[in-house]
């Protein structure tokens, strides 16, 4: 299936087909990838810089300034497509619908590398990310506050398409016959429209925010244009064959967790008038 092109700027290709491949497919289960198919970083976006990952129990977490926007950069280390589907805070960044696998995603070629930077609202625009209070991020604001603080990139593989196989014309034994008609395989997919999340006010917004003031999540900024074009794509399984997260949080609070270490203050001197050298002469007599 043609897919369209952007415009203006080469962009990341976003599939609608959320449910296309779950028929027939390779796979019931993940397989294990060696190397990984996707590196996922964040991106400050007024400097530039990649924020810092700090490991911790088995995860990566990485500390955020709030009110400062950011990006996710997501690469394709492979030579393959491969379809990503993206969670923020728990919550799909395409659809708005609580994160799961069989979601849409963006669809990234082998090798391309791009940065994700907002909450998708149409194939124009998008919302842009930036870090803000736990009360006034876009998942508590729509009632869904128990996952603030982490992203989670789901990554899939595509199913191998063969070329197309012809038939050999059939000789009859007695006579040659006509060659039968060509026949070609196809391989057909289902496009299903993305459904939108309804959005709801947390009735308990005020006093959970009370309650975990300083923690960080992510906010619905400024629309921003951000095109992209669609594409078709079967998975290879129903189940990813990678999962990235990165937990972010403010600095403060990463470095009172004990995640991220502490600036080395000046430490106390035992001798702190020390110079060093030998005994001075003391004061002449007068």
């Amino acid at each position: 299936m043609s897919s369209l092109l952007p415009l203006r700027r080469r962009t990341a290709l976003l599939q609608l087909a959320a449910l296309t491949g779950l028929a027939g497919l390779h796979a019931s289960c993940a397989a294990v990838v060696s190397p990984p198919l996707l590196d996922m970083q964040l991106i400050d976006r007024d400097s530039g810089a990649s924020l810092a990952q700090y490991a911790s129990r088995g995860r990566r977490f990485s500390p955020g300034t709030p009110g400062s926007r950011y990006a996710i950069r997501l690469s394709n280390r492979s030579a393959e497509r491969v379809l990503v589907v993206l969670s923020v805070d728990g919550v799909n960044a395409i659809t708005g619908d609580t994160a799961g696998f069989s979601q849409s995603g963006y669809v990234l070629s082998p090798g391309e590398s791009h940065d994700i930077t907002g909450w998708r609202k149409s194939d124009e625009h998008i919302a842009a990310f930036e870090f803000t209070s736990l009360g006034d991020s876009y998942a508590a604001r729509t009632g869904r506050p128990a996952n603030v603080g982490v992203i989670g990139a789901a990554v899939f593989r595509e199913v191998y398409v063969p070329p197309p196989v012809y038939d050999a014309p059939l000789v009859s034994p007695a006579a040659p016959v006509a060659p039968s008609p060509l026949s070609r395989l196809n391989s057909g997919t289902a496009d299903a429209a993305a459904q939108a999340a309804p959005v709801r006010e947390s009735a308990g917004r005020v006093e959970e925010e009370r309650s975990v003031r300083a923690k960080l999540g992510t906010g619905h900024g400024a629309s921003e244009w951000s095109p992209i074009a669609h594409t078709a794509f079967q998975r290879r399984s129903s189940q990813p064959e990678q999962l990235l997260e990165i937990h972010y949080d403010s600095q403060a609070n990463l470095m009172a967790a004990g995640i991220m270490p502490r600036p080395m203050a000046q430490l106390p001197r035992s001798f702190p008038n020390s110079s060093g050298g030998y005994v001075p002469d003391p004061p002449p007599r007068w």
